[in-house]
């Protein structure tokens, strides 16, 4: 079982959150096996994404993935911080 850290800031948090949501499927398919969004109570574009996945190697390939890259971009994701 592996974990995911990722700490970022976004340009607009519902707009995010529209992307993120309907990415939960593809997550899902890609061996994510839960999740949990915060925000920071002094930056609410400020996101923590921390999520359960089946192993190592399926969260380093759906995170490296080219497509997520594009996710990235459509959602105005800043610069993420990941840990894996």
């Amino acid at each position: 079982m592996a974990h995911v850290l990722i700490i970022h800031k976004v340009k607009d948090y519902l707009a995010w959150k529209e992307v993120f949501d309907d990415a939960a499927s593809m997550r899902g398919k890609a061996g994510e096996q839960s999740y949990q969004v915060l925000k920071y109570e002094n930056d609410p574009n400020k996101i923590v994404h921390f999520s359960k996945w089946t192993s190592l190697e399926a969260a380093k390939a759906f995170f490296e993935s080219p497509e997520l890259v594009k996710i990235r971009e459509k959602a105005g994701v800043e610069a993420p911080e990941l840990s894996i």
